[in-house]
């Protein structure tokens, strides 16, 4: 069969005894971080953005792989959906810009930054929302959960209540995510005299 094939029997052999190779292996594994970065997005993301996703996590992945490896398994960007022309840098409809870049603070539980991140673990994906005071510059309240659901936000905020208990209203400045913009957070932070605060659409919250 080698010699009709014109293949190498060592080449045979090995694939004898490891049928699946380091290749495949490597794109079954790039695959799970794949889906976790389109499912963050609920969709959204392209192979486009899902490499740039892989790139920050210090992959080494090229966006035609990451390409190759989504339309395989039938993972495609949600279709119908666009950009909304000229939104970016527009002030948030949702909750004003009480902050308004200003990073310098000089007495503590005046204003806090919050925001969400994700890290890569063995057993999958975690969430990791903090609050960070600006005064000190230190996290004063964080939640970690599997999943992106509001609770992480407000489990991160309440902590940082319970520790800090401030006297005084406190701005509490986010970004215009979805969890930040629910109903819940705005409840929340008028329960807790806190005075919420967003980003301009497109702008980092730090």
């Amino acid at each position: 069969m080698c010699r009709v094939l014109k293949i190498a029997r060592a080449g045979y052999y090995a694939w004898l005894h490891e049928p699946v190779s380091v290749r495949a292996q490597e794109d079954q594994r790039l695959l799970q971080l794949i889906r976790a970065s389109y499912d963050a997005s609920y969709g959204i993301y392209g192979y486009r953005r899902v490499s740039l996703d892989l790139k920050e996590l210090g992959e080494c992945c090229g966006k035609n792989r990451v390409h190759r490896i989504m339309k395989a398994n039938d993972i495609a960007a949600v279709r119908g959906y666009k950009r909304h022309k000229g939104t970016y840098g527009r002030p948030s409809i949702i909750m004003p810009n009480r902050l308004n870049r200003e990073f310098s603070v000089e007495t503590p539980d005046k204003a806090w930054v919050t925001d969400i991140t994700y890290i890569r673990t063995w057993q999958g994906w975690l969430y990791l929302a903090v609050v960070l005071d600006l005064y000190s510059r230190k996290i004063v309240g964080w939640s970690m959960k599997p999943t992106l659901a509001k609770e992480i936000v407000l489990d991160a905020l309440l902590m940082a209540i319970w520790r800090r208990r401030p006297t005084e209203s406190v701005i509490i400045h986010s970004d215009q995510g979805s969890q930040y913009a629910s109903g819940d957070w705005q409840k929340f932070c008028q329960r807790h005299n806190l005075k919420p605060s967003m980003s301009r659409r497109g702008r980092i919250v730090f």
